[in-house]
């Protein structure tokens, strides 16, 4: 049941479920093609395990080890957040993900903010990517050496996914699953194999910064929410998906588990590899563990080139998704019309203006010259990130509220109701852990979009009179 004053539902982004994608013409396109099971849990993991997990451990090693039991409570409500987005988009497997479920829910502005939060969240943290593919790049090719070489750097890496997304979807799935493949290679080398090469002496102390040790937890909590963005990615993307219903839910799961086995071992292994002093320096932190575990140079050139790899994968696939939810938003008129141009079934105009937006971040961020860019990034989506989480995971309580047996399973009522209350616990945490300075950074973005809302419900209603 939608919210008085709600416009119902747009008609699915794509055709019929397991046809090829569309274009707004009418006719099936060869590079347009719907994702099965493997690549949209490719999506999903490739999202997940991109930038973050190649460079967060030395982000967080200034906390200390305590680190590492803020990632096993995040472990636990990525997975509550999967297991709510798979229930969602199981009653409704519309391209837009949390933009779709908060509309349908609470109406058009809960929506729009949904959409626009997301969107910033894509675009940030495309930049934050670059910025962490840079480090790597660094290992194999001097570039950091001078601000502004690092800088083109880092907009050749954004770049080149956004050639491969105009290219198509049926180019954005073969990459998407092509990087995934390749990138689990290092990881579980330094995941599986660092643990034979564990010294407990590297660990650091378990509490190396100041404040209280709750208080360590939820500010690594924050750095590391990042590593598990993109757990959303099959519902944002579910128009896309061949047997959505049945498929976004299983590749969501399946994705966000296998990343978080990979996060915990890799990380463990990595603490325990690198000195405590070294990493929290580090700008490369698994190059620098394969070369403590073999010696020399050259394990930790094939680690920085896999993680290359990795990262471009990653913003493949975070540049479709850029895309999606703009174009799910501007076909029920909360987005400009120009969102839901379309060509070989990507939108190219979300995909222009996001890879565009964040390049021009990633110039103003190495403008600044701070020493901390990616961190910055990263904090600001985590804030904007918990916005849509939070619309989606209120919504699915919503749907459990109101008793409607078209919406909810009886069966399943009370499992349901408690992983969606920890998934809410879980996001307002995430928020509080952010800190101050994002916080306000990302209220700024939302309130600017507040403004965009204005004026687009006012053209909906006059173009209605």
């Amino acid at each position: 049941m939608q919210v008085t004053g709600t416009a119902p539902p747009s008609a699915p982004a794509t055709g019929p479920l397991g046809a090829p994608a569309e274009e707004p013409g009418g006719n099936a396109n060869k590079h347009a093609r719907r994702f099965g099971l493997p690549v949209a849990t490719a999506l999903v993991m490739g999202n997940i395990i991109g930038g973050g997990i190649f460079l967060l451990p030395a982000s967080v090693a200034p906390y200390g080890t305590v680190s590492l039991v803020a990632l096993g409570v995040l472990t636990v409500g990525a997975i509550a957040l999967a297991l709510v987005f798979g229930r969602l988009a199981q009653r409704d497997p519309r391209t837009g993900g949390p933009y779709v479920y908060a509309r349908e829910a609470f109406g058009d502005f809960a929506g729009f903010l949904a959409a626009w939060a997301y969107w910033i969240t894509t675009w940030v943290s495309n930049a934050a990517l670059a910025v962490a593919a840079v480090g790597y790049l660094d290992v194999l090719i001097p570039v950091s050496h001078h601000r502004w070489t690092a800088c083109l750097a880092a907009l050749v890496i954004q770049w080149l996914p956004a050639l491969a997304n105009f290219a198509g979807t049926r180019w954005v799935g073969a990459v998407q699953l092509v990087s995934t493949v390749l990138k689990f290679v290092p990881l579980l080398l330094v995941a599986v194999g660092g643990l034979f090469f564990f010294d407990p002496d590297k660990l650091g102390p378990f509490h190396a910064g100041g404040g209280s040790p709750l208080g360590a937890i939820s500010a690594s909590a924050a750095l590391l929410l990042y590593s598990y963005l993109g757990v959303e990615s099959a519902a944002v993307s579910a128009g896309e998906v061949r047997d959505a219903r049945r498929n976004v839910g299983r590749a969501t799961v399946i994705g966000t588990v296998g990343a978080a086995v990979v996060y915990l071992l890799g990380t463990v292994s990595v603490f325990g590899t690198v000195s405590h002093s070294s990493l929290v320096k580090s700008t490369a932190p698994f190059s620098d563990a394969v070369n403590s575990m073999f010696g020399g140079t050259w394990g930790g050139w094939a680690v920085a080139l896999a993680a290359l790899v990795s990262m471009t994968g990653c913003l493949n696939g975070w540049t479709l998704l850029s895309a999606q939810t703009p174009y799910a938003a501007a076909r029920d008129g909360l987005f400009p019309a120009a969102f839901t141009r379309r060509r070989r079934g990507v939108p190219t105009v979300g995909v222009g203006v996001t890879v565009v937006l964040s390049s021009l971040l990633t110039v103003y961020n190495f403008m600044a010259g701070s020493a901390h860019v990616f961190e910055v990034l990263v904090l600001v989506t985590t804030f904007t990130a918990t916005v849509p989480y939070l619309l989606a995971t209120a919504a699915q309580l919503y749907h459990l509220a109101s008793g409607r047996r078209d919406a909810v399973d009886g069966r399943r009522l009370v499992r349901d109701a408690v992983i969606a209350a920890v998934a809410a616990g879980f996001s307002i945490w995430l928020v509080a852990g952010a800190g101050y300075a994002a916080v306000y950074q990302g209220v700024l973005f939302l309130f600017v979009g507040i403004l965009v809302y204005a004026v687009m419900a006012g053209r909906r209603r006059r173009a209605g009179a």
